[in-house]
């Protein structure tokens, strides 16, 4: 009986056009991407196990994807973690720290416009400090301190079909 190797998916070199938002939505453009990397990011999150029990409800097949794709594209890497080298810890890369701005003014815009589970006054700070976050975020990561930087917020009621809560 003949098997065959998988075949590891190269990051497609055929970008739809040269405009830096379309590159951009190549390289994390999907919900689950930029979530991994928040989770990196300001919630202290380093393990597979700790991304799938992070709330969101990702699949595991998925989140695997997800993973390998943003360690490909250079926005993360995959380290053995030190006190059990069976372990694998993700990283974000000086690459995968830069979105740190970008992910901030969703946040802020999200609070400002959208009904979230981030209360309003803690959106005023956020938009009020944006330099200090920034600067808190990256020593954070250049330290690999992983202590959250959000609070957990609750998650939003789901609305009827079709209908939006505000």
């Amino acid at each position: 009986m003949c098997t065959l190797a998988p075949v590891a998916r190269k990051p497609s070199a055929k970008q739809r056009s040269g405009c830096p938002v379309s590159i951009s939505l190549d390289l994390f453009g999907d919900r689950w991407s930029l979530l991994i990397v928040r989770d990196l990011m300001v919630r202290g999150l380093r393990t597979f196990s700790e991304f799938q029990h992070s709330g969101e409800g990702i699949a595991t097949n998925i989140l695997a994807g997800r993973l390998r794709h943003l360690e490909t594209v250079g926005l993360i890497v995959a380290e053995r973690a030190a006190e059990d080298g069976r372990s694998i810890h993700y990283r974000l890369t000086p690459k995968g720290i830069a979105l740190a701005p970008a992910l901030l003014e969703l946040f802020i815009w999200a609070g400002r416009h959208e009904q979230t589970g981030a209360p309003r006054a803690f959106v005023e700070q956020m938009e009020q400090n944006r330099e200090a976050i920034l600067a808190e975020t990256h020593r954070r990561w250049q330290q690999r301190d992983s202590t959250p930087l959000l609070p957990p917020f609750k998650p939003q009621p789901k609305s009827p079909k079709g209908k939006k809560t505000r």
